[in-house]
């Protein structure tokens, strides 16, 4: 469904500046923006996904992955089509890459009678690229807070702060994907700048009532050198030790042929990461990823695949010290 946007600028000749992300396409006549869903006519610019859904599933809320917001619970996810990225390593390429790909129509209040008929915690925004989807998901988190369910948002973070700051009043959760600390593995494979994307989490992490968690995929060769985690986990412990970091597997994929990531590497990684942060997880590997606290050591959420159980967690406070633990729950 086409709808108009709500940040641009009309310049002159036909064209306009789309002001929703960083790239600031300047989009001609019938041209589209480097997302691909973005499109000018009549010297307007209108989204061309509104409410177009290419994958929707039931998921585990660790499967985002959010550790630390409602262990253990369900939450009805949602994606659509097209990126404001061009990563060569893309994992769900067929729909981020294609925006041709089939799509069906729900709108908001079908979204949310669904999430309420699935006893959903909420919606999560998720797949592809969902800030590109800015008018969809702005207008259904809206709706969905309305009707008490919480709104996820798993995201590169490529966003202006205009936007970024309306949706955050309806935001529950976020997963930012901070895919290296290295500005040119940004410029040459992701086709982004890394500056926004820190920008946009330093801003999450000013709201206490949202949760936010940042993942990073480690490519061998590419950004798991252990002077880049060490300055990526300095940026996040400067905003908050607290905040729950993922640290995930990589395998080849589109145009990555670089082989996947060692577990021992991510193990490396993971010890480097805690001497600056409190929660450190291991992502698409097997075995165990529990949650301990930082100040007794005592075992808090058991996890095992989406197998989830807390133990010694009640109320965010860890029940043998004491200690608060940023969990939602």
């Amino acid at each position: 469904m086409k709808k108009e946007a709500t940040y641009y600028e009309v310049l002159n000749n036909g064209r306009v500046r789309c002001t929703l992300c960083p790239h600031n396409c300047v989009i001609g006549e019938g041209k589209l923006g480097i997302c691909g869903t973005r499109t000018t006519e009549s010297g307007k610019l209108y989204t061309k996904i509104y409410g177009e859904v290419s994958a929707l599933a039931m998921d585990p809320i660790e499967k985002k992955p959010l550790y630390h917001f409602y262990p253990g619970t369900s939450i009805l996810s949602i994606g659509t089509v097209g990126c404001s990225f061009k990563c060569q390593f893309c994992q769900n390429y067929h729909i981020s890459m294609n925006p041709d790909y089939p799509t069906d129509y729900y709108s908001p209040e079908t979204i949310v009678e669904m999430a309420l008929e699935r006893n959903s915690i909420g919606v999560a925004y998720t797949y592809s690229e969902p800030l590109i989807w800015y008018e969809y998901i702005y207008d259904l988190s809206v709706l969905a807070r309305e009707h008490g369910l919480k709104n996820v948002f798993v995201t590169n973070g490529y966003i202006n702060q205009e936007p970024l700051l309306e949706l955050l009043k309806y935001a529950d959760a976020f997963n930012v994907d901070l895919k290296s600390f290295n500005n040119e593995f940004y410029r040459k494979i992701v086709g982004g700048k890394l500056e926004p994307v820190k920008e946009t989490i330093r801003e999450i992490s000013r709201w206490e009532n949202i949760m936010l968690e940042v993942t990073t995929l480690i490519i061998p060769g590419y950004n798991d050198s252990d002077e880049e985690i060490d300055r990526l986990t300095d940026f996040l412990a400067s905003l908050s030790p607290d905040i729950p970091y993922h640290l995930s597997a990589y395998f080849p994929m589109y145009k990555f042929t670089a082989p996947p990531t060692p577990v021992e590497k991510l193990e490396h990684l993971k010890k480097l990461a805690e001497k600056k942060l409190n929660y450190v997880y291991l992502g698409n590997v097997s075995g165990p990823s529990n949650t301990y606290c930082p100040r007794c050591g005592a075992l808090l959420i058991e996890r095992y695949g989406y197998f989830v159980k807390k133990v010694n967690l009640k109320d965010g406070k860890c029940v043998k010290c004491g200690a608060s633990i940023p969990v939602f729950e």
